[in-house]
């Protein structure tokens, strides 16, 4: 029989044998984040589209290419999440957390959806870990964000990965800068892609965030942000990196860093390294935003935050060859001859995952070889096999598939604990011997 249909085009399943990565990488990042006083949040995967209309900005590729946008059965405009920043900003509104102590601290683990072309480590279901703070204006609140980005991939055993940091200013000191840009774009203007030649008037910012390959010529040379910063932006940007240097977190200042969404302000970041053919790629990134809780109907708090993609993460971890913990397998896996041992393994077998033990047993009616083959197969530390004899005598023996050890068990109501006192041995074994080679 055919496959009814596959996975749509930039999905992707995420298997059982890739599955425990994932929730590796995922709660080592949010208990991280808790370190800092990062409380996890939950939003809605679907959002009115007016919010990232207003939040996200009318001239960003997101916006104008990449939305998934559709109307819900009255007739609403409804848009999956395209990023996280904007779902959190409006729940922190919307649910008066924004009127608690300050700083808000909040962090988030969601799947983001954008119509966009395949990149290395990213889907048009893609999935995103970040955080944000809200009511903290100083520099410091910067360097503390940064820092937690950082230490993320520092314990995620990520090398050989760089921050770069620049300034986009004010929304008082960009009037100058765009005057300066138009001025620099306007004998190319024609020359530009049609979604830049409306940002010309719209967002001239915009056209430097462009990957189009004849506005990227274009700007090469364009006037930079950082020259026409007012006092207030230039002494914030030179205290976050005077922060920096005291944490001895490296940095580079790159001023062609304009990032994507248009809610940005004053320092915006990049993490990058190299993936496995020599490309550089943004391995996550944010910045500082503000107006933006009071656009979508808030008060007038700023906010800072930073997002990275797990997608990205991962394929940066396989390609650098880091090490995983280990997959967890079968403690136990109990092997049934006959009804009345079928039921006694069910029973024990329930015993031991009361104790937090991964313990399975027959549920096919197998004969012994089908089923010390697929305890071999799951990975089963131990095999103990139950038939009469066992259930008149109360003992079991249980074989450690590691090294052939057999040790004989009581199966009575004490269970748990022998099962318990004979891995913990082995365990202490293992550890010696690993020791003792070393």
């Amino acid at each position: 029989m055919a496959i009814i249909t596959n996975a749509p085009r930039g999905t992707q399943d995420i298997l059982p044998s890739e599955s425990y990565k994932w929730q590796y990488v995922q709660k080592t990042l949010l208990e991280t984040a808790n370190l800092f006083g990062f409380e996890e949040i939950r939003t809605p995967t679907f959002e009115h589209t007016e919010l990232f209309l207003r939040s996200v900005g009318e001239t960003t590729d997101v916006v104008n290419k990449e939305m998934y946008t559709f109307l819900d059965k009255s007739d609403r405009s409804i848009t999956l999440r395209p990023e996280g920043t904007a779902g959190v900003a409006r729940a922190a509104i919307q649910n008066g957390l924004v009127n608690n102590a300050l700083p808000l601290k909040l962090s988030y683990m969601i799947n983001c959806f954008r119509y966009e072309k395949r990149q290395k480590g990213r889907f048009r279901e893609f999935n995103q870990f970040g955080v944000e703070m809200y009511g903290a204006n100083s520099p410091i609140a910067d360097a503390e964000i940064i820092s937690l980005a950082r230490e993320c991939y520092n314990v995620l055993n990520i090398q050989n990965i760089r921050l770069e940091i620049n300034s986009i200013g004010c929304p008082e000191c960009r009037k100058k800068y765009h005057e300066a840009l138009k001025k620099y774009l306007a004998e190319n203007k024609e020359n530009l892609c049609g979604t830049c030649h409306e940002r010309f008037d719209k967002n001239p910012m915009r056209i430097l965030d462009c990957k189009e390959p004849k506005c990227k010529e274009i700007t090469k040379n364009a006037p930079l942000m950082l020259d026409y910063l007012c006092d207030d932006c230039k002494n914030h940007f030179e205290e976050v990196k005077t922060l920096l240097d005291s944490a001895n977190i490296e940095y580079k200042v790159n001023p062609t860093i304009v990032r994507g969404l248009d809610y940005y302000t004053r320092t915006v970041f990049e993490f990058i390294c190299k993936d496995k053919d020599g490309d550089d790629i943004v391995a996550g990134g944010g910045g500082r935003y503000a107006g933006l809780l009071q656009e979508i109907g808030g008060q007038n708090l700023e906010g800072i935050g930073f997002a990275m993609g797990i997608e990205r993460i991962l394929m940066i971890m396989e390609d650098q060859k880091t090490d995983f913990p280990e997959k967890q397998t079968c403690d136990v896996y109990i092997v049934p001859m006959g009804e009345k041992a079928t039921v006694k393994a069910f029973v024990l077998a329930n015993s031991l995952r009361e104790e937090g033990f991964f313990a399975q047993c027959d549920l096919l009616g197998r004969s012994l070889k089908a089923q010390m083959k697929y305890a071999d197969k799951i990975g089963a530390k131990y095999t103990m096999v139950i038939g009469d004899n066992e259930l008149e005598n109360e003992k079991a023996q249980l074989k450690c598939m590691y090294n052939g050890n057999i040790t004989e068990i009581s199966i009575g109501s004490d269970f748990s604990d022998k099962i318990y006192e004979v891995i913990m041995e082995s365990s202490y074994a293992a550890l010696a011997d690993a020791a003792e080679q070393l």
